[in-house]
């Protein structure tokens, strides 16, 4: 026999974040240009997450919107350019396909970033639902301009790359 769900359960239902008050998700716009990708792809998974929030849940959507601009203009340390591989299959017998950063930057400039940030993400349904709240563009202007996005607080990119090309302009 089924059990039946709680009262309470039936009249919530699934939700996965609250659509107005203080806890509704904002919208972020974040500047890509010489910004080292790994160290840039931690802040933006920590704020679709939702960490950076004091209601943080581990179970439930929490996070905020964030659009990348600039994506074309990331840095790789080293020698990643070359040496770093992005492998995908095309679902046939042997159709893997290779391909390097530098590579990936003249086809799909916004990949990396999206790539280095699913890396960050639970997989799983939750996480595939917060990385529809990544809008990464390689250029300079975005159409999300009537959702009136902020520039990321400090708070949460706190001692990263961020803050520091903040402190190197000044």
């Amino acid at each position: 026999m089924l059990q039946q769900k709680s009262y309470q359960a039936k009249q919530v239902g699934a939700h996965f974040f609250e659509p107005i008050g203080p806890n509704a998700p904002k919208w972020y716009v974040v500047d890509a240009t010489d910004q080292v990708v790994g160290r840039l792809a931690t802040v933006i998974a920590k704020v679709i997450i939702g960490k950076h929030k004091p209601t943080f849940t581990r179970h439930a959507d929490a996070g905020d919107f964030v659009i990348v601009l600039n994506a074309d203009k990331v840095v790789f340390t080293r020698n990643k350019w070359d040496g770093k591989q992005y492998i995908r299959h095309t679902q046939h017998i042997g159709g893997i396909k290779y391909a390097t950063a530098k590579q990936m930057l003249q086809r799909h400039p916004e990949e990396i970033l999206r790539l280095a940030v699913w890396g960050m993400i639970n997989k799983s349904s939750l996480g595939r639902h917060q990385m529809k709240k990544l809008k990464i563009y390689a250029a300079e202007s975005h159409p999300h301009t009537a959702q009136n996005p902020k520039a990321l607080p400090l708070a949460a990119a706190r001692r990263s790359v961020l803050t520091q090309a903040k402190k190197q302009k000044a």
